[in-house]
């Protein structure tokens, strides 16, 4: 069992790492419709992960303790409260959005260090949220399977593969290594497999609340897809409007929800 945890939690990882290789093999600056489309996938995958792996798990365990009607109870207060967690997070912490640009070889470093902030940031709810439905199964709650786990850590390392292209490919385009623009994607996605351990070493804690953290880190995700990824896949400046996002945002809503259903 602490095999089959550990290697879902370093599944969403691997996924940082192998986007964070296209450093060595794609030019130094992503084409803008490309990362549109990432972006747009990334958005996709993550908001049918907060739905069908987080969410709907959520209501079922509430519904199970015996709350009937009330189910939504736990789902929408712990996704308000994800999304306001994640909203001071934001204001507290000096970061650069994934949509921004800071010209000048002098601000090198600090916009390296705010990059990482920024997705190591937004990782942490990422990584919470496979802790906790592992935690929920080795729980032996009815509503969370070890195929449903997995789903919901493949999905998240199917998202996390632009975003380390994203990370990366314009750290290398600014002038550091492609050496070093690798180490810094891959560290970015490091935070994941950290806060899932963490997670799971604090179950008998998260156990009694289960409901509530599924839909927080649902809330935290979501947040990320709005704040981040959907501006990101929307709006480009100098670039005429194109639907590359949209299209690609469909594929994987599509894509998480089948591996969710069908693994579920």
């Amino acid at each position: 069992m602490n095999l089959i945890i550990l290697q879902g939690l370093l599944i969403p990882f691997l996924g940082t790492v192998l986007g964070a290789v296209c450093v060595f093999f794609l030019r130094q600056q992503l084409n803008i419709k490309l990362q549109k489309a990432l972006s747009g996938f990334a958005a996709g995958v993550m908001i049918a992960a907060s739905v069908w792996s987080l969410l709907i798990p959520s209501m079922n365990q509430a519904a199970q303790n015996g709350m009937g009607r009330l189910s939504f109870i736990p789902a929408a207060g712990g996704f308000c409260i994800g999304i306001l967690f994640l909203l001071f997070l934001d204001l507290v912490i000096p970061h650069m959005h994934l949509n921004e640009t800071v010209e000048g070889p002098k601000s090198h470093l600090s916009k390296t260090t705010m990059m990482l902030l920024a997705v190591g940031l937004h990782n942490i709810p990422e990584g919470m949220a496979v802790g906790i439905v592992y935690a929920g199964w080795v729980s032996g709650s009815a509503s969370i399977s070890s195929s449903a786990a997995l789903a919901l850590a493949v999905g998240i390392a199917i998202q996390n593969f632009p975003e380390g292209a994203i990370v990366s490919m314009p750290m290398h385009a600014n002038g550091l290594s492609k050496r070093k623009a690798f180490l810094y994607g891959t560290l970015s996605g490091a935070v994941e497999p950290v806060a899932g351990i963490i997670t799971i070493l604090l179950s008998s804690f998260i156990i009694p609340v289960m409901p509530y953290l599924l839909s927080f880190a649902a809330g935290a995700m979501m947040y990320v897809v709005v704040e981040e990824l959907v501006p990101d896949m929307a709006e480009q400046e100098g670039e005429q409007h194109s639907n590359i996002g949209t299209i690609m945002f469909m594929l994987g809503f599509s894509l998480m929800m089948v591996l969710d259903v069908v693994m579920g």
